[in-house]
């Protein structure tokens, strides 16, 4: 491993991020010259796991996100026929999954607890199993079980993976990851619907179509299981696939961050952070930024087909029809956590998309031609998902080590994911065509969300002006700590927010 003054690691500028100042390392104490790595060898430590860990856990994310999505695909299918239950049983379908999908989100902090490879391979295999015994469901009650657990599975598993990222990625890389992560769902909706038709369309002699659908779906999750726990890393520092010279600089980028090696960031949570962090405003407006973009991202996917119906087009051409939005949506996602990465303006970038989504709801509420409508979809698409994209990574930014970092992860998803609560009954089938009501509804949200992130940005800027006026009163009484014994990451002599 080779190091230079010379090559100053572009993660350092974490530690001026927004403050226009020229300070430098030596100036914030944090000039250790052990703590130099080769761009070049960092480069290809950071495209490694980029090849191995992002990959999978959005390969994951998007089974994840067709196995919770498909009863919709199976109803159309004839589940309910075949069961013998009603519209409100169906319904209590759907909500069955938001109950433990809430109550269950503390365990994002289970990423930090337990060793990540294990952890994803149980929350792969128990959602899979759940997924797949769907098909054996002979009663309404035995569908109920299984999604049960198939929402607990889940919960553990997607919420929480902002959390792990932020174990093997630096500030500023860590959005563009993220991004691509979030963007799985997006993707899966796109091609959902043919997926389905695809499975469902056939007449298999021996099972009904539904159960087909159920098993087709379902058994790639239990395999994938044992894709998580052979290639699901630890640590970048402990990773199978790095060379030895590579893993001594994964060990150095964890250093920078927090002050200790990756390895070591796996263990129990500093509970005393967990709460100190619940005292912070800063925890508390990302769940509502967070609520608030769930209610229109919940409710978009599953009444996009019957909006697009109502406006004249067929079933068939209605599921076609929604696929350009996601996949201009998917495309969004990943556009814009790069630009804010690059920039450092996560805010910015998620009021303008919010106000963005807001003005599609708006043209949706309010005109009446279909073009007019149809362009709506695309602006409410683009803004709502890639929103959501940002405002998880903007919570991990900003808390000040790791335990605070679960803590805002897991807050923010007991908050925000009562969303999906609202967002599913807006939509009555009296209301069609304009959905008046519910058009109304996601416009008023993400109006407000975008409030929220200029408020949130508002009160991070100030924040930094204090920690700029404590780190130069530090300075001049001579009490900055000792070079390279602070991580880049954690709070501090030095922390700035991301804004």
């Amino acid at each position: 491993m080779s190091v230079s003054r010379e090559n100053d690691l572009k993660p350092t500028l974490d530690r001026r991020e927004d403050t226009g100042r020229g300070y430098d390392e030596k100036a914030l104490g944090l000039g250790n010259e052990e703590l130099y790595i080769d761009p070049v060898v960092e480069k290809r430590v950071r495209n490694k796991i980029d090849r191995v860990l992002v990959p999978l856990v959005m390969g994951l994310y998007l089974v994840a996100f067709l196995d919770r999505s498909n009863i919709g695909n199976a109803e159309t299918a004839g589940m309910s026929k075949d069961l013998g239950f009603d519209d409100p049983h169906y319904q209590w379908l759907l909500t069955i999954f938001y109950i433990p999908y809430i109550v269950f989100e503390w365990a994002a902090l289970m990423w930090k607890a337990v060793p990540p490879h294990i952890w994803a391979t149980c929350c792969v295999l128990v959602w899979g199993l759940a997924s797949t015994l769907q098909a054996a469901a002979f009663n309404w009650s035995g569908l109920m079980a299984c999604r049960f657990f198939l929402a607990t599975a889940e919960a553990g598993y997607g919420p929480g993976v902002p959390y792990l990222l932020s174990f093997f990625y630096k500030r500023h890389e860590l959005g563009f990851r993220c991004g691509i992560f979030l963007s799985a769902a997006p993707l899966a909706t796109t091609f959902a619907g043919a997926l389905a038709y695809g499975i469902t369309s056939g007449h298999p002699a021996h099972i009904a179509n539904w159960r087909l659908l159920f098993i087709v779906e379902g058994v790639p999750s239990v395999l994938l299981a044992l894709v998580a726990y052979y290639r699901m890393p630890d640590s970048a520092d402990t990773a199978s696939f790095l060379t030895e010279e590579e893993r001594r600089v994964a060990k150095i980028r964890a250093i920078q961050q927090t002050g200790s090696e990756g390895a070591k960031r796996i263990g129990r949570p500093n509970f005393k952070d967990v709460f100190m962090s619940l005292k912070d405003i800063k925890t508390w407006i990302p769940p509502l930024m967070y609520f608030s973009c769930n209610v229109s991202f919940s409710s978009l996917p599953v009444f996009l087909p019957t909006i697009l119906q109502n406006m004249g087009f067929t079933a068939i051409n209605a599921q076609g029809l929604s696929a350009p939005p996601y996949f201009l949506s998917f495309l969004v996602c990943i556009l814009t956590t790069w630009i804010a990465d690059k920039t450092r303006q996560r805010g910015l970038m998620i009021i303008g998309l919010s106000l963005l989504a807001g003005v599609g709801y708006i043209l949706l509420l309010a005109c009446k031609s279909v073009a007019v409508r149809y362009f709506g979809v695309f602006l409410a698409a683009a803004g709502v998902f890639p929103a959501i994209s940002n405002i998880l990574p903007w919570t991990v930014n900003n808390q000040g080590n790791d335990s605070k970092r679960g803590a805002g992860i897991a807050l923010l998803n007991i908050i925000g994911q009562c969303g999906p609560l609202l967002g599913t009954r807006m939509f009555p089938a009296r209301d069609a065509p304009y959905y008046i009501m519910g058009m109304g509804v996601c416009a008023a949200f993400m109006f407000f969300n975008a409030l929220l992130a200029l408020i949130l940005r508002t009160y991070l800027a100030w924040e930094n002006r204090k920690f700029e006026a404590n780190d130069e009163a530090a300075r001049q009484a001579g009490t900055e700590p000792a070079m390279g014994s602070v991580g880049l990451e954690n709070e501090g002599y030095g922390f700035r927010n991301f804004l």
